[in-house]
């Protein structure tokens, strides 16, 4: 398949993504409850380790970077752990509303948050495991320097391709924190393949939304006010933010039901077929 092919599909994909999104604006609460959830657990997190520092900012910093804290490192990964959790559990009650959607029944927020409820344990598991992953990847990124980002930017990149269908797997597929990892990665080799892509097209759509945001931004402070500028600016960017994650969302969603077999309507079967091309050997 040729990278014209790909980024053609990319582009169908992503185009069918807004308008699932569109016709269910509701499921935009997914990722917005995400992201206040994440505000609120930081500023918690600021000002515990704040206390710890006896509120004393020069104090703080230092703790920061103290390579040496052991409870500075337990900070790390109990804070990775929740983020990991939040994020998981709106991703898969957003995952679960567009599959409703496309079995032809009716989404609802209260329907998604309940089949996220109903994976707690999964969600937990998934989270302290990734936890742990995240806060050696930090820790490896602080002592080692430069060639700590060089490591872990690498291994970022490969974990967030392998880790592609670990939200619908963990919800559908009953499997624990590794087999669902090593049945993403298989989904990933056996199915995507060359088609990979494709899905850089949602990073296109989020450029040229930043080109326009900052013309628009820039506009404003020039003709009214730099701060109406900054204000219409930063609520733009957050909008476009809540729209691409969650049109990211029920793309993953749309792919995994059709790489399982489950054809979503809104797709020709001949497209897909075209697009899950076995990776060559």
């Amino acid at each position: 398949m040729s990278l014209s092919s790909r980024l053609s599909n990319g582009w169908t994909i992503a185009q069918n993504s807004f308008k699932v999104l569109k016709a269910n604006k509701q499921l935009l609460i997914f990722p917005i409850l995400s992201g206040v959830s994440m505000v609120l657990i930081m500023a918690s997190f600021f000002v515990a380790a704040l206390g710890y520092a006896g509120w004393d900012l020069d104090n703080f910093n230092n703790l920061d970077r103290s390579s040496n804290n052991i409870l500075g490192y337990l900070f790390l990964f109990v804070y990775y752990i929740i983020n990991y959790f939040v994020v998981v559990f709106f991703n898969m009650a957003l995952i679960h509303c567009a599959t409703l959607y496309f079995k032809g029944e009716e989404p609802t927020v209260a329907k998604g948050i309940a089949f996220s409820r109903s994976r707690i344990g999964s969600i937990l598991a998934w989270a302290v495991f990734a936890g742990v992953i995240g806060a050696i990847l930090r820790i490896v990124q602080e002592n080692l320097g430069s060639l700590g980002k060089i490591i872990t930017g690498i291994i970022g990149i490969v974990w967030s391709i392998a880790t592609f269908f670990v939200v619908p797997v963990i919800a559908y597929e009953n499997l624990g924190p590794i087999d669902a990892l090593k049945r993403s990665t298989q989904m990933i080799k056996e199915k995507w393949g060359e088609g990979l892509g494709a899905g850089f097209s949602f990073g296109l759509i989020q450029l040229v939304g930043i080109i326009i945001i900052a013309l628009i931004g820039g506009g404003l402070a020039i003709l009214i006010h730099p701060l109406v500028g900054i204000a219409a600016a930063a609520f733009c960017f957050m909008l476009m933010a809540t729209v691409i994650s969650a049109a990211r969302t029920i793309f993953v969603s749309q792919i995994y039901n059709n790489v399982t077999g489950n054809p979503v309507e809104q797709y020709d079967q001949a497209f897909i077929d075209n697009l899950f091309v076995p990776k060559k050997k």
